[in-house]
């Protein structure tokens, strides 16, 4: 019998959060460090360095930048079941509150990484906020169709609504 697994850790985010990344829950690397895209073959840190022309390797500085960006980062799932780390194998999944983090920020626009961040929003969250987002390329190793230069063109969405 599969376990429901509740997120393991906060939205990262502060009261200038400006923008909000969605992913959809944190793989067992992320789960096991306590922070988001732990895993070393996941490619959302490498876009972020690449964008942003800065160098992350602690968790400390992944925060900092973030804060720094105002960037907000969460997953759109509060809890599931799910056998190891694919997105494919989330069930009974329950949506985390989205509305409630918005109301705490200054957060205009929501991107969401991969198709189940995306569906997980959509069906859960849209209602409450209002917010329709923009569904990016999941950073995921398991969506080898992207090369990262090719998420790198679609994820430098994010910098023209952060510098417009």
């Amino acid at each position: 019998m599969e376990e429901l697994l509740i997120h393991p850790f906060p939205a990262l985010y502060d009261e200038d959060s400006r923008i909000l990344i969605l992913g959809s829950f944190p793989s067992v690397k992320s789960r096991e460090e306590g922070f988001y895209y732990a895993h070393p073959q996941n490619r959302f840190w490498k876009i972020m360095e690449r964008l942003f022309g800065t160098k992350l390797q602690t968790i400390d500085e992944k925060k900092a930048f973030l804060h720094k960006e105002h960037i907000a980062l969460w997953d759109s799932i509060a809890s599931c079941t799910i056998h190891g780390s694919a997105d494919s194998a989330i069930e009974n999944a329950t949506a985390n509150d989205i509305k409630g983090l918005i109301e705490k920020t200054r957060i205009n626009a929501i991107f969401t990484n991969g198709a189940k961040a995306h569906d997980i929003y959509m069906r859960y969250c849209l209602k409450d906020t209002g917010m329709i987002p923009v569904k990016l390329p999941s950073t995921s190793p398991a969506n080898a169709a992207y090369s990262l230069d090719r998420l790198l063109e679609s994820w430098k969405t994010i910098q023209a609504i952060l510098y417009s």
